[in-house]
Formats: structure tokens, C-alpha cells, sequence
């Protein structure tokens, strides 16, 4: 099984960043932006819940296409058995294009979420954790320093890669009190 999902669109920078610390020596998170513009980069990942693993790609666009040549990476690095993707509801997941190239790749198969239950795919705690060692407080100037950032990051969150387990781990068994006993 693995879990697959796009990170919205990363935008460089145009201007410098602000400074690192605000006047009160607090540091300052620079929010990603993810307004339209003439460059974006898309973020394609893939996460394998049985070891943590994950695949990622960068895109300049979120279509069929690109979603094709994901999957492909998907497939090259699980080459036995078969796959089930569990993902959103996108058009480019189900387009026509996608299901036609979905027949001639009979090992992939696809689980859509319902509308409105992200939380049901493991991957988006997965890009919580991409967020923060990626993006988080960066400023690039080009999509090529997007595409690194990803390549790095992927890299450094594999190395430390554990199963990821859907819900609530079980609390810890509390170690019993001493008792004491009173007498009158």
C-alpha cells in the first residue's frame, strides 16, 4: 500500500527575505506562499507505511502527465506485488488519461479517499514532517533549489524512516503505586 498525495505549489521568492529575528528576538516564520504565479513547483510524494519509506518528484505543473510519471517512480521502487494508492479525489488521479495508463500498469490500484477525509491518508502527517525539514523557513530563488530541497529532505527523512501506523498509539502501562496500608 502506499499513500500519495501533491504538496501545493512552492513559489520563489521574487524579493529578498526579511530578516531572520523580529526587534523582540523572537524568529521570525516566514509563511510558505501559495498564491498563483509564473512559477510554482508541485511536490509529488508517496509514502509506503509498512518501513516509512518515501518517494518524492517536483513537477512545474499538477496534471495527468506528471501524475503518470509518478506513478512510474512509485512502481520502480516497489517492483513486486501490487500497489494500492490510496489518494484524494483530484481530476488528474481519476482523468481519462490516468485510467487508460492505469490499464497497462495492472499492479497499481487506486483507493480514493472520500471528499473531505484527508486525514484518512497517512501521507499528510507524512508532509507535516516534510514541511518543517524542507520548507519551513526557507527562501528560494528557483525551482531548482525547490527540486534540491526536496531531493535533501526526503533523503534525511528516509535515513530515519519507522512504519507509520494509522491512529493513536497505545498509552504507556502506568508502573503500579505504592500502597500503604493504615491502621488505627
Amino acid at each position: 500500500m502506499v499513500c500519495a498525495d501533491e504538496l501545493g505549489p512552492v513559489i520563489p521568492r521574487t524579493f529578498p527575505p526579511a530578516p531572520g529575528w523580529s526587534p523582540d528576538g523572537h524568529r521570525i516564520k516566514a509563511e510558505l506562499d501559495y498564491s498563483r504565479g509564473p512559477e510554482k513547483t508541485w511536490v509529488y510524494g508517496g509514502l509506503r507505511p509498512a518501513d516509512g519509506q518515501e518517494i518524492t518528484m517536483t513537477a512545474a505543473s499538477r496534471n495527468s502527465v506528471n501524475y503518470q510519471q509518478f506513478l512510474l517512480l512509485l512502481e520502480e521502487a516497489n517492483p513486486t506485488g501490487d500497489i494500492m494508492v490510496v489518494t484524494d479525489n483530484l481530476s488528474s488521479h481519476n482523468s481519462k488519461a490516468t485510467r487508460e495508463w492505469l490499464e497497462d500498469h495492472p499492479r497499481i490500484h487506486h483507493v480514493f479517499i472520500p471528499v473531505g477525509a484527508c486525514w484518512l491518508n497517512l501521507q499528510e502527517g507524512w508532509w507535516r514532517l516534510f514541511r518543517k525539514a524542507a520548507l519551513a523557513g526557507q527562501s528560494f530563488a528557483d525551482p531548482d533549489e525547490i527540486d534540491h530541497a526536496t531531493r535533501v529532505a526526503t533523503a534525511q527523512l528516509n535515513a530515519h524512516a519507522k512504519p507509520w501506523i494509522w491512529g493513536r498509539p497505545a498509552p504507556p502501562t502506568r508502573q503500579l503505586r505504592r500502597r500503604f496500608e493504615y491502621r488505627l
